[in-house]
């Protein structure tokens, strides 16, 4: 599905690529590193949507995140274009269509008790439970019982309603970082 996806979205990949190369410095797209499945690390593909000397935290972490924002990032994120890139990570194996979001890798609270509920042994998703229910507005703890409910919960059932629920986020603005 996502080499499919990968595919059919590839002239979206050049226009997003070329937009961010025309409108900032550095490269069009950003590998962080994650945590992923049995909390090893891995480098998880974005389109880039902040300048290049942005401190690597969590973006509901900065004091005033959008000083940091490219002249397209904003539409990017609203869109969620700036998740594209991820489809190479789930073809490589190391991410999921849908699953627990994953983790940065200075994030040691959200492995800690991810790894408590067993959660760790999952392979990470472009989308998942907690994304549907509030993405990062919502406490850690709550998160974490979210990806427990995915764990213990999880089918091709609960992913299609996962998937619904991201469109209609998505064309909703609903939940979707700005």
């Amino acid at each position: 599905m996502a080499s499919v996806g990968f595919i059919v979205l590839l002239p979206v990949f050049v226009v997003v690529c070329a937009l961010v190369k025309l409108t900032s410095r550095g490269p069009a797209l950003f590998a962080t590193d994650r945590v992923g499945k049995d909390n090893e690390i891995f480098r998880m593909l974005k389109f880039r949507t902040m300048r290049i000397d942005t401190p690597q935290v969590a973006t509901h972490l900065m004091t005033d995140p959008e000083k940091y924002l490219t002249p397209v990032g904003g539409f990017l994120r609203r869109t969620s274009l700036d998740e594209l890139p991820q489809l190479l990570n789930v073809i490589k194996g190391e991410m999921s269509i849908v699953g627990p979001r994953p983790a940065l890798f200075n994030q040691d609270d959200l492995v800690a008790l991810r790894t408590e509920k067993g959660i760790h042994e999952l392979v990470p998703g472009i989308t998942g439970w907690a994304q549907t229910h509030g993405r990062d507005d919502i406490p850690i703890p709550d998160k974490v019982e979210l990806d427990a409910y995915y764990l213990e919960h999880r089918g091709m059932g609960l992913d299609l309603k996962i998937l619904w629920l991201t469109m209609l986020n998505v064309l909703g603005r609903k939940n979707v970082s700005h």
